[in-house]
């Protein structure tokens, strides 16, 4: 036997199979690393060659990928092979990357809010609450629906709200609630919530920029209307 592959490993040790029961998050970077190599050497399994590479970048995909095909082939065990199927799964995922940024959708108006939200919210005959987490450049990372009530309305919980745009490194947050009567004026009860929501985003630097009220017939946005202070 010339190599060590991974099909001559114990199967709690082949990662392929890992993949197949446990699915594609149980795995770790070298393990992931290991598939894409497929073979080791005489003395060197392909998950000890995966994290001897990993290990030469930090740990890190990131720099993983700008090595160059004259660098690869450096490291004992990867030939040219190797090489160009690593570089290969390299710049897949870059691309990906770039496709996602692509798709994100800018908000630059209140207008693009009720567009984005549309279809999530129109004709509903109770309320329903969502935020959308935006980045840097305005962009949204993430819509998500917080709340779902009855008629009358539906609960924003600040807890959730700030607790999700932290976790997804949000830079500011927008609000959303619809209205089923087709008022459009917020309530007593939103304005405090907005208020007290605003403060607190101010306080630790993740600013709620809008809330919308949606309703069929168009929107009430309390930055257009300067409800925001």
């Amino acid at each position: 036997m010339d190599t060590l592959t991974i099909k001559d490993w114990s199967i709690d040790d082949r990662p392929r199979e890992k993949l197949k029961l446990k699915g594609k998050k149980s795995l770790s970077d070298a393990e992931l690393l290991a598939i894409i190599i497929g073979s080791g050497t005489k003395k060197k399994s392909a998950v000890l060659l995966a994290q001897e590479l990993l290990a030469s970048q930090n740990n890190n995909f990131n720099q993983l990928s700008e090595l160059k095909y004259h660098e690869l082939i450096k490291f004992k065990g990867v030939g040219e092979a190797k090489a160009i199927t690593i570089m290969a799964a390299m710049e897949i995922a870059t691309r990906r990357r770039e496709s996602k940024k692509e798709k994100r959708f800018k908000i630059t108006a209140p207008q693009n809010v009720y567009d984005f939200i549309h279809d999530d919210l129109v004709h509903l005959k109770h309320e329903e609450a969502y935020v959308l987490l935006l980045n840097r450049n305005n962009e949204v990372i993430l819509k998500e629906q917080i709340s779902k009530g009855g008629r009358a309305g539906t609960i924003i919980d600040g807890k959730i709200v700030f607790q999700l745009a932290l976790q997804q490194g949000a830079s500011s947050i927008i609000l959303i609630h619809n209205h089923p009567s087709g008022n459009k004026l917020p309530s007593e009860q939103d304005l405090v919530l907005t208020e007290k929501l605003s403060s607190y985003g101010k306080m630790i630097d993740l600013p709620i920029i809008d809330h919308i009220i949606f309703t069929d017939y168009g929107y009430f946005s309390f930055s257009e209307e300067g409800k925001l202070r």
